[in-house]
């Protein structure tokens, strides 16, 4: 934690210009981001100086739910156990800018769901076009000078003036059934940090319980049953029909995949090998899946969700024999 000249409170010190995000977020990824929690708890673990590799396990029990995928999030207790890090709900009963100002003083955070309408890094999607909740990481407040840089979406940012006004609802009347944002104490001391080969075998012995629970049928025989029935609907919708569904199905499982593959290369070196190939196929057919769907023209969406569950089965066989 350190506080500048200016009145900025920060937890790392951190300039928004000279941030790097890390390599999970790289642009030349099938998928640079994951979903809204999973991307801040990334960029968070890693500007601390922490793999966030270690944690990507989550993704590998990733289900079909019915209408989506699993929203997948880095486990609470995993946290805790890689990294010291304990994240749980509090209470947001006074203004939210001295609260984050507080927490940052004593060396802890907070995440909170804002509207995306007031985050100029959405400028391409819903900055100042559409009132979207997005959870964010506090990283550094200025209350007087009215400045917030926070972890959202791949990166390191900062707003300030009339969208920090906005972000907070300061200065302005809301009617009673507007309610408090969902807010997180995210506390660094609740434990050591694992570095190293301490930190590898943790994580080893985190992803045998992944796969372990992965679903006891394969998830995508029921996905492509469902894909068939949604098709009709989805063909005489909008264009944002489309993406809302995309976003909830194929890009939910190939970014979790894409993810997942890349944990147990960090994790397992050359015996991961057939196993990240197999979970490679799962990205490439669930983009493939994106753009069928995007031309808003029928298809027969069965050939390419075999080639999906084959890939699905064939992954949790390597990482069976991988992990012994």
């Amino acid at each position: 934690m350190s506080a500048t000249g200016t009145g900025i409170v920060s937890l790392f010190g951190l300039d928004p210009g000279d941030y790097r995000s890390h390599p999970l977020h790289a642009a030349e990824r099938a998928y640079p981001e994951t979903n809204c929690y999973t991307d801040i708890l990334i960029e968070f673990v890693h500007a601390r100086g922490d793999e966030p590799l270690a944690m990507m396990g989550c993704t590998l029990p990733i289900d079909f739910e019915g209408d989506q995928w699993t929203f997948f999030k880095p486990f609470p207790e995993e946290l805790l156990l890689l990294y010291g890090i304990d994240i749980h709900e509090m209470q947001p009963y006074r203004p939210l800018p001295e609260q984050i100002a507080e927490q940052l003083a004593r060396g802890r955070t907070i995440i909170v769901e804002l509207d995306s309408w007031y985050l100029p890094d959405t400028a391409a999607t819903s900055y100042r076009r559409a009132h979207v909740k997005s959870s964010v990481v506090c990283e550094a407040i200025d209350t007087a000078a009215e400045r917030l840089r926070y972890f959202h979406g791949t990166g390191y940012h900062e707003l300030e003036g009339e969208d920090f006004r906005g972000v907070f609802r300061l200065g302005r009347a809301f009617s009673d059934d507007v309610l408090p944002p969902y807010t997180e104490l995210v506390r660094l001391d609740a434990g050591p940090a694992l570095a190293g080969e301490r930190l590898r075998e943790t994580a080893a012995e985190l992803l045998r319980g992944h796969v372990a629970r992965r679903p006891a049928e394969n998830p995508f025989a029921r996905f492509g049953a469902q894909v068939a029935a949604d098709l009709p609907r989805l063909l005489e919708g909008d264009a944002q029909a489309y993406h809302d569904y995309a976003f909830a199905t194929v890009r939910m499982v190939g970014s979790a995949f894409e993810a997942g593959a890349s944990h147990v290369r960090w994790l397992l070196g050359d015996e991961a090998a057939a196993a990240a190939e197999a979970m490679g196929r799962i990205v490439e057919g669930c983009k493939l899946m994106s753009f069928k769907l995007a031309r808003r023209r029928a298809f027969d969406p069965e050939p390419a969700l075999t080639e999906l569950a084959g890939a699905w089965e064939e992954t949790f066989a390597e990482l069976s024999r991988a992990l012994g």
